[in-house]
């Protein structure tokens, strides 16, 4: 199969934009990168597409600008560094996009945006509203409020990047980077290195191909790519990671040409799945072992399978259900966990009468369930 055929057809984009990308190996941003950016994004928005940009290059950019050198896990300056180069960042990707009659719009993401279902519902409404009005939103960490995110949570955006292919129900994912793809081994270190033109199941193999970071500026390596490929994969999005020095690199991914390194994948979860997956845990529900096999058939969670409640939650949040000490799944409980410590171990037709009412017959039902 080609690539064309394993792209299939593709409506919406996310394109993500590293460091080393912007600067092109300098010390500040690179217009004529970020313009061949804008120009590729504008064909492609003429021929009907989506396209959603992920950018870095805020700390770095600061850094250069502030002429500071900090230490690695440095981290209140990084947050200053951020704080002056999200602005000029948004400044050069606006003049870009100009040039091209394309207005943009800059959305700073803090790391609970995936956890939260009402927050990621507004991002998902406001993300739809700007591509329904022929506005490009580009995305950022906002890393001058989120110490968690800095050189730790998202990894230069790449995990970023593909959480919010998952929740924008993309159909390709473009991580421009440094590198030409994925190698069986360092081609730093290894004239021998071969690219790895196609990968279609994540499984050791590939894992044991990744890499660190090279750059100074940037935190993202191979292994946060990777990461990002499960995410997608998981999603049911294929991802290409292509070097940002190959001349039109974002339409010859999108075309099927053969650049870089794609991850296919044929799976597509529900969107509530994805979410619940991803998303934070309030509490925990001990099952016993005939609920684990029940819900390992798909079948929905009953109170009689229920030994323990921990933690404190309300119906409608996320929790996780686990046996013998292992996590099975998360869910989302028709009952709090107050509720469901009354009626555990008992049957269905029990919980009226010990509630003084009934939500349903299920503790959580099989459709708000995500097997892990």
């Amino acid at each position: 199969m080609d690539r064309k055929d394993m792209l299939g057809d593709v409506g919406r984009v996310v394109i993500k934009v590293g460091t080393s990308s912007i600067t092109m190996g300098g010390t500040s941003t690179s217009e004529s990168f970020m313009d061949s950016v804008a120009e590729q994004v504008k064909k492609l928005r003429d021929s009907g597409l989506d396209v959603l940009i992920v950018t870095s290059g805020a700390i770095g950019i600061g850094l250069m600008a502030m002429d500071a050198h900090p230490k690695p896990k440095e981290v209140p300056i990084r947050q200053a560094a951020a704080s002056v180069g999200q602005s000029i960042l948004m400044q050069k990707w606006n003049d870009s996009f100009q040039k091209q009659n394309i207005i943009v719009a800059q959305i700073l993401l803090t790391f609970d945006f995936y956890s939260d279902r009402e927050k990621y519902l507004n991002l998902r409404n406001a993300i739809q509203t700007l591509l329904a009005h022929g506005v490009v939103p580009i995305i950022n960490e906002n890393d001058a409020v989120c110490v968690k995110e800095i050189d730790a949570m998202f990894g230069d955006n790449d995990t970023l990047s593909a959480y919010v292919s998952s929740k924008m129900d993309a159909d390709l994912l473009i991580i421009l980077s440094d590198v030409d793809g994925l190698y069986d081994k360092n081609p730093k270190t290894n004239k021998d290195a071969k690219i790895i033109t196609t990968v279609c199941e994540i499984d050791d193999s590939v894992l044991s191909m990744a890499g660190d970071t090279n750059s100074n500026v940037g935190v993202g390596g191979m292994k946060t790519k990777i990461r990002a490929a499960q995410i997608c994969h998981e999603a049911g999005c294929n991802m290409i990671i292509a070097s940002s020095s190959v001349k039109n690199a974002i339409l010859k991914a999108v075309d099927g040409e053969e650049i870089g390194t794609i991850f296919v994948t044929d799976k597509k979860e529900r969107k509530k799945s994805l979410w619940i997956r991803s998303a934070h845990p309030l509490g925990q529900i001990i099952v016993d072992d005939g609920a684990m096999k029940a819900i390992g058939k798909h079948l929905s969670l009953l109170a009689i399978g229920v030994k323990e409640v921990k933690g404190i939650f309300d119906r409608g949040d996320v929790v996780e259900v686990v046996c013998a000490g292992k996590v099975i799944a998360k869910g989302i409980p028709d009952y709090s966990s107050e509720d469901i410590a009354k009626i555990k171990g008992l049957h269905s037709d029990k919980i009226s009468e010990i509630l003084g009412h009934k939500n349903y017959d299920n503790v959580i039902r099989s459709e708000n369930m995500a097997h892990l």
